[in-house]
């Protein structure tokens, strides 16, 4: 058995050489899952299980795997952990990453290689000893293993909130007003808008196609979905309000980001808080990055003679990726002498205005960059118009 001999001394002397204890945390509502492997442990791979949410077990766990590497080599070693980036968002890294001997790493988990069986296995244990070896080859600097999680402050993190939740808010108005008009159709009415200010008043004067009276249960109803949809606006006007404040105080420093991004003619306030906020408050190495985080890189497939273009790869955020999209519509109208809006037209006039949709997700990753380049360099669009102070 020579081979196995050379694989476990080269095995050994990697850890040594790392000189850490690497931990693996699978982290679910009920239970944690914590995968280990420790110097001098016979490449043996040990797990335990604590409650989840039980930060104080989950130190005293890791405490006694240094405890046990102390008495196994003499020698008191680091930890070295891994958790994926999920449902716990970041307040379990932040509190181990806050202790100066435990190294804490999140990472994506569509990054990590898979088999690509039909049907492969999947456990928590196997998902355990699958963190633990991505931990090793990112830490021997293994090229693309992995990719892992740029942590933001807990005060980017708060901030992106407002414009997720007015996201949200403005979802649910538009499916409360959706229904209302759904009931309405379904009498012969058309025409009604529940967002106008005098939606009450109208919902009086309405008749069913056939001449009679709204139904006294389907007139209750509409009322009832009347004074939800009140409660919506009346939220996300709250919550412009905090975004604007914000903003407000973002103009006193024409260096802040936000506030070159609203300098720019088309970009109003949720706009530049997005872009901001899910985007250009993190770091980005190369214009690659920043396309790839969006998820509107390009997705190609090549193998042998086989050479063709997937689409975008849609595996980033998909509020900026939304949000850009959007943006790149109203830049044709706000910015039609940029280069980049002259770049568009000439793309449509050679394809004899087809594959337009394409061409505009095209416009949006070019914006995007763009807007990195400005508000991280100061590298001016090209062509761009700034609004009047």
């Amino acid at each position: 058995m020579p081979v196995t001999a050379d694989q476990s001394a080269a095995s050994a002397a990697i850890r040594v050489e790392l000189d850490a204890i690497f931990v693996s945390l699978e982290l679910s509502k009920s239970t944690w899952l914590v995968t280990s492997l420790s110097p001098g442990a016979a490449d043996k791979m040990s797990r335990h299980t604590v409650v989840g949410g039980d930060i104080a077990g989950l130190f005293a766990r890791i405490c006694e795997l240094r405890d046990k590497a102390l008495a196994r080599t003499g020698k008191l070693y680091r930890i070295v952990s891994i958790q994926e980036a999920g449902l716990d968002g970041f307040w379990l890294h932040r509190s181990l990453d806050r202790e100066d001997w435990i190294e804490s790493h999140v990472v994506d988990a569509a990054s990590i290689a898979v088999s690509r069986r039909r049907r492969r296995a999947k456990t928590d244990r196997i998902d355990g000893e699958t963190l633990i070896r991505t931990l090793l080859a990112y830490k021997r600097g293994e090229p693309r293993v992995c990719s892992m999680v740029r942590v933001p402050t807990p005060q980017d993190e708060d901030r992106r909130r407002i414009g997720r939740e007015r996201k949200v808010l403005v979802d649910e108005r538009t499916l409360h007003i959706n229904r209302i008009k759904g009931l309405l159709f379904s009498q012969g009415i058309r025409g009604y808008e529940p967002g106008h200010r005098d939606r009450r008043e109208r919902l009086e004067e309405l008749r069913t196609g056939d001449g009679r009276d709204l139904p006294t249960h389907i007139k209750a109803q509409l009322l009832r979905e009347l004074d939800r949809l009140e409660l919506l606006i009346k939220q996300i006007k709250a919550v412009e309000i905090e975004r604007d404040a914000i903003l407000a105080q973002d103009k006193a420093s024409m260096t802040n980001a936000t506030a070159m991004l609203l300098g720019i003619k088309g970009i109003g306030p949720e706009f530049a808080t997005v872009i901001y906020s899910e985007c250009l408050s993190r770091h980005f190495d190369n214009r690659r990055q920043v396309a790839s985080y969006a998820g509107l890189a390009a997705s190609p497939w090549q193998s042998g003679s086989i050479n063709r273009e997937q689409g975008i790869s849609k595996a980033g955020n998909p509020r900026l990726r939304t949000a850009m999209v959007q943006l790149a519509w109203l830049w044709l109208r706000h910015q039609p002498d940029a280069a980049l809006s002259h770049w568009f037209r000439e793309r449509v006039r050679e394809n004899a205005g087809r594959r337009k949709s394409m061409t505009i997700v095209a416009l949006a990753r070019k914006l995007l960059v763009a807007f990195w380049k400005y508000v991280t360099f100061g590298v001016v669009i090209e062509g761009a118009m700034i609004k009047a102070v």
